[in-house]
């Protein structure tokens, strides 16, 4: 009978070659040996060291080990990408570390002239990670889009990422791979509890799985709700930017004729789809303020929004970077 790990690698058919985000933890190195079986010759590693501690030249050593000692036919080729993961004035560990590695993920699957040679990547979060990231969401007061947490799938710059262990618990991920004997690095920054994620992983979630045995299930049923329900938010959204939408930026009279919930939810998919960014909670409701009081033509809005500053220009709302504007 297969296990749930198993099953969930039955079940995952990305564009091959496949490239594994590879940490060298049990989640990753289950998740490589699982690829490398099925697809022999097909996959790579990508290790990103991001030179946060002093483990991490052993974390870099124990990758290029395990790649090299997989038996015939599963020898991995292993690209190493080097960053620096330090995190800047008002921004998380964990926030800096991610992009760093998004970033380098990004490199490593392109040749040297920017082609795509690894058409897709595979990283090892499971369903323990999903739950975190829900609880964390909740902690911030987060709106669907962070409830509905981590994509098994999406594209980026034409390559695409999967998630094929959402389903998977952890323990029973570790429990396949000690099965195989095969050995992986602990990070000692996993046990350090400053760390809001493994505060929730060292004590909510023993808590939890006392109380409520299935709720690695349940809680990733209302992620997908709230999956669904943001994409029925950004069809809409994506209607009124079409009926609202100027040259600049948006129709000031068309904002104005919407609901203030309709105007918040446009308003958030523009800023996010076109210009990248996301406002915190106090800057949309004052933007939204603002709009409602921009009733006549010497009304200025030339607020802080995002990073960048959102204007009246005319008839329509702008924003822009903070960069000079073009004249």
């Amino acid at each position: 009978m297969r296990t749930v790990f198993q099953s969930a690698i039955a079940d995952f058919s990305p564009q091959l070659p496949v490239a594994v985000a590879l940490s060298g933890g049990a989640d990753s190195t289950a998740l490589l040996l699982a690829c490398a079986r099925k697809w022999p010759g097909q996959v790579v590693a990508i290790h990103v060291h991001h030179g946060l501690q002093t483990a991490a030249d052993g974390f870099e050593l124990h990758c290029a080990t395990l790649c090299a000692e997989l038996d015939v036919p599963l020898i991995v080729p292993l690209i190493v990408r080097r960053v620096d993961a330090r995190h800047g004035p008002g921004e998380s560990p964990e926030d800096a570390a991610r992009t760093s590695r998004y970033l380098a993920l990004d490199a490593a699957v392109r040749g040297d002239d920017g082609g795509i040679c690894y058409p897709s990547v595979a990283l090892a979060q499971h369903a323990d990670d999903q739950v975190e990231t829900i609880l964390l969401a909740l902690s911030r007061g987060a709106g669907l889009p962070g409830l509905a947490a981590m994509p098994m799938q999406w594209l980026r710059s034409g390559v695409t990422f999967h998630r094929p262990l959402l389903s998977v618990a952890a323990p029973d991920l570790r429990a396949w791979l000690q099965r195989q004997g095969v050995a992986h690095v602990q990070d000692p920054s996993n046990s350090v509890e400053t760390f809001t994620r493994n505060r929730i992983r060292a004590r909510l979630l023993p808590v939890l799985d006392s109380a409520f045995p299935q709720f690695r299930e349940t809680f990733a049923r209302s992620a997908r709700h709230a999956a669904q329900a943001q994409h029925l938010l950004d069809a809409l959204a994506d209607l009124d930017l079409d009926r609202i939408g100027s040259a600049d930026g948006l129709l000031l009279a068309g904002l104005q004729l919407v609901s203030v919930e309709r105007q918040a939810n446009v308003l958030r998919r523009w800023l996010r789809a076109r210009h990248g960014v996301v406002p915190s909670a106090v800057q949309l409701q004052e933007l939204l303020r603002q709009i409602a009081a921009c009733t006549t033509r010497q009304h200025g809005i030339d607020i802080l929004v995002a990073g960048g500053f959102a204007r009246r220009r005319g008839a329509s709302l702008c924003w822009y970077n903070g960069r000079p504007e073009p004249s």
